[in-house]
């Protein structure tokens, strides 16, 4: 099956010469979630305005459902729904009256009993008739959400959509988003934050300075460059490394000694290191692992194209 979303050697440079996208290729699976994950100025908003059409790309092709997003830029946005980063609504316009001309602007027929779902699953039912200048900052960004969705999208395009909001809201548009999914919807999301991607995504895409640095399947990115860490509690604790150990790069915690391994390296040496701790005379009274987040694994990335700075 052909990708919802193809983008292929995509670029985007600006009369100052400065260069937001540098040869962005990236496919996009009908369904999926894809969070879309990097720095401020690493260009996710970039892609994805021009991915919309917002944006018009100065090299690279875009196709939407086989449409391209320049020559055929109607049948493209039309299967596209986008929750801008900044709220910029109408202020005197009633909800019901927003959400119902953006529906007539994509040229979609007047369907309430499809309005009214959308509003309720947003918790917006009650909003109806109020103006947007008299609702909180959360409820305002629900009612950019209805607006994307009012036309019925396949691809629905969230740009740091809990920015700001409290954690309820979070949780419940996280519950919207998962509704979508069941639905066949296919999300595109950025986000600062990463447990947040962690915890729905089905791909991770990161991206620095206009590049892709990768994009793969969560759970075979967080076992690839995930690590783990063994906490080493001792009876006594210790402010300094026998030089015996120096060989297992240790770092102290509080009194406690941290080892980083790799789960998936032919060895982890962790036998050999309780044996040498034996040695050296230093007492165990509890071990615990813990496993890398995807924020580590992201921060860590970044910073290596960054040639390590911080």
């Amino acid at each position: 099956m052909a990708p919802i979303v193809r983008i292929e050697n995509l670029t985007k440079s600006y009369a100052s010469g400065q260069k937001a996208l540098n040869n962005v290729s990236l496919d996009i699976e009908e369904g999926e979630i894809l969070a879309l994950l990097g720095p401020n100025g690493a260009g996710k908003t970039t892609l994805i305005s021009t991915v919309c059409g917002i944006t018009r790309p100065s090299g690279g092709r875009v196709e939407v459902n086989g449409h391209d997003v320049v020559t055929s830029y109607r049948a493209a946005r039309s299967q596209i729904g986008l929750v801008p980063q900044e709220i910029s609504l109408e202020p005197f316009a009633k909800v019901w009256d927003s959400v119902s001309f953006t529906r007539g602007l994509f040229g979609k027929p007047r369907d309430d009993a499809y309005l009214e779902q959308l509003l309720a699953s947003l918790s917006l039912s009650d909003k109806r008739n109020s103006k947007t200048l008299e609702l909180s900052g959360g409820m305002k960004r629900r009612v950019l959400i209805a607006k994307a969705l009012s036309h019925q999208p396949r691809i629905l395009f969230l740009d740091e959509p809990t920015a700001g909001v409290d954690v309820e809201l979070r949780r419940d548009m996280w519950e919207v988003v998962a509704g979508l999914k069941a639905q066949g919807v296919t999300i595109i999301l950025t986000t600062h934050y990463i447990e947040e991607a962690e915890a729905i995504a089905d791909r991770v895409g990161v991206i620095n300075k206009g590049e892709i640095l990768l994009v793969e399947e969560k759970r075979a990115l967080m076992q690839r460059m995930g690590k783990k860490q063994l906490r080493i509690e001792l009876t006594e604790p210790v402010s300094e490394l026998p030089e015996s150990l120096s060989f297992y790069e240790l770092t102290i915690d509080e009194g406690a000694l941290l080892y980083q391994y790799d789960t998936a390296a032919e060895r982890t040496h962790i036998t050999a290191l309780l044996g040498d701790l034996s040695k050296a005379g230093l007492k165990l009274r509890d071990l615990s692992t813990r496993e890398s987040s995807l924020e580590e694994i992201f921060v860590d990335l970044v910073r290596n194209q960054t040639g390590g700075a911080s």
